[in-house]
């Protein structure tokens, strides 16, 4: 998985007075969980750009003044309600043989039989599916092949399993799906009917016949 640096600066101070000066100089404070006492720390608030406001997942890198560089992952953020601007950011730290759990994007891949040939539409139930892995193991992306889905057809978490990591999702999780359009279904109505109507006329055209016949007998 890609990694995207941070770069803080450890936090002498941790009061309300000292976090309100961190914002107004445009930093985020920051808290760094795991292997011990929490890391406090504040780094610029553009530096998270590529790390929050994107559908992609990432490792982080975090390196202090001081050359240290610590491997984490983005755990919870706070954002301002009415600015959105960010207001704390914690992360949790990586360890080789430890085993982390992360959400990570779903990618559609292929095309399928049942939007091709049949008109369906293709319906994506879960754009991100959380997953347990070794920090090494974690995948960019989930890949979900549709190129098997025909019509009314459903791929789920079960399908999608690899030895690499594991998908915390029940197995009957849906994915994603191919659903009947409706442009489809109304011609499918249309199509019944048009069925019914030539049932309906050609039992007419056999009752006037019918009675054509013991009219002339009679």
């Amino acid at each position: 998985m890609k990694s995207i640096t941070i770069k803080g600066s450890k936090r002498e101070s941790v009061g309300k007075v000292a976090t309100k000066a961190i914002r107004n100089a445009g930093r985020v404070p920051c808290v760094l969980y795991g292997g011990g006492e929490p890391l406090h720390f504040s780094a610029p608030e553009l530096g998270f750009s590529k790390l929050v406001y994107t559908p992609n997942a990432h490792t982080v890198v975090i390196e202090l003044e001081d050359g240290t560089k610590i491997n984490a992952i983005l755990q919870d953020i706070q954002f301002h309600p009415v600015s959105d601007k960010i207001l704390h950011v914690d992360f949790y730290r990586l360890f080789d043989n430890k085993e982390i759990s992360m959400n990570i994007p779903v990618k559609i891949e292929g095309a399928a039989p049942g939007v091709l040939n049949s008109g369906g539409v293709l319906s994506l139930n879960k754009r991100k599916l959380r997953v347990k892995a070794l920090p090494k193991d974690l995948p960019d992306v989930i890949i979900a092949n549709i190129s098997k889905l025909k019509l009314g057809n459903k791929l789920y978490t079960s399908q999608l399993q690899t030895e690499t990591y594991t998908i915390l999702h029940p197995d009957n999780t849906v994915v994603c799906q191919v659903r009947s359009s409706r442009a489809s279904a109304k011609n499918a109505d249309i199509e019944d009917e048009d069925e019914e109507l030539t049932e309906v006329e050609g039992t007419t055209a056999v009752a006037a016949e019918t009675d054509a016949n013991e009219s002339s007998e009679n």
